[in-house]
């Protein structure tokens, strides 16, 4: 019966873990998703104008969507790995000078809260209380004057997963069509498709981002449509 309850509970913590890890990689996954629908977008565009059928168009598409969903997924985790160590770094260098002059170290701290509005009294007895608890003091002051807290930690795997699938998800939807339909209504079909993904995706980024909404879109559109015409005319070029 215990086993049965723990494992119920972990079924039911395990939306909440998913809803979380989305939430900490919500730029990676709109960065993931418009880099998979513009760089594939483009490539398929370019293929298709001078392919011979919809087999070739496939098979560049599909190998382009993964080839790129693996390096984005490489680079998101090298990215965050380095900036995990640049931060722990920091907070290694900032414990280190505190251990060896705390004095210093508080009369640094004192002159910024009383720049930040504490009177001498509130800063002095917030440097008393802090100094009862030397590793929250530090990773506090690490978070306001380096910008390196515990909450700009990200975990490199969750992100670089989160980026592959998004990634891949969207590029995969230029290229569907041409596994289904031959050339021309392919080329349509994708070019639906992939306009509301691109609405949908600009609505999102405008909502995440606080922006308006149409010029968000108009951007998101915008820079889809000059990797399709870049792609094409490297197309037309070479063929």
């Amino acid at each position: 019966m215990s086993a049965d309850t723990t494992t119920q509970g972990e079924a039911r913590t395990l939306p909440s873990r998913v809803r979380d890890s989305f939430a900490a990689s919500v730029g990676s996954i709109v960065f993931g998703m418009e880099d998979g629908t513009v760089s594939i977008f483009g490539l398929v565009f370019g293929v298709a104008f001078s392919a011979p059928d919809s087999h070739a168009v496939l098979l560049a598409g599909a190998t382009g969507a993964v080839a790129a969903a693996v390096s984005m997924m490489a680079g998101t985790f090298l990215d965050v790995e380095s900036t995990n160590d640049q931060a722990a770094a920091k907070l290694a260098e900032a414990r280190t000078h505190y251990q060896s002059d705390p004095g210093s170290d508080d009369q640094a701290v004192r002159g910024r809260l009383v720049d930040a509005g504490f009177t001498g009294p509130d800063a002095d007895t917030f440097l008393h209380i802090a100094g009862k608890y030397p590793d929250t003091r530090l990773k506090i002051e690490a978070a306001v004057d380096l910008g390196v807290g515990d909450a700009t930690r990200q975990n490199p795997f969750v992100q670089s997963a989160w980026m592959f699938v998004t990634d891949l998800f969207a590029a995969a939807i230029p290229v569907i069509p041409f596994a289904f339909l031959s050339l021309a209504p392919a080329r349509i079909i994708s070019l639906l498709m992939t306009l509301v993904l691109l609405i949908l995706l600009g609505i999102g980024r405008a909502r995440i981002g606080h922006r308006r909404v149409l010029p968000t879109v108009a951007e998101t559109i915008g820079i889809a449509a000059a990797a399709a015409a870049a792609g094409v005319g490297v197309g037309k070029l070479i063929s």
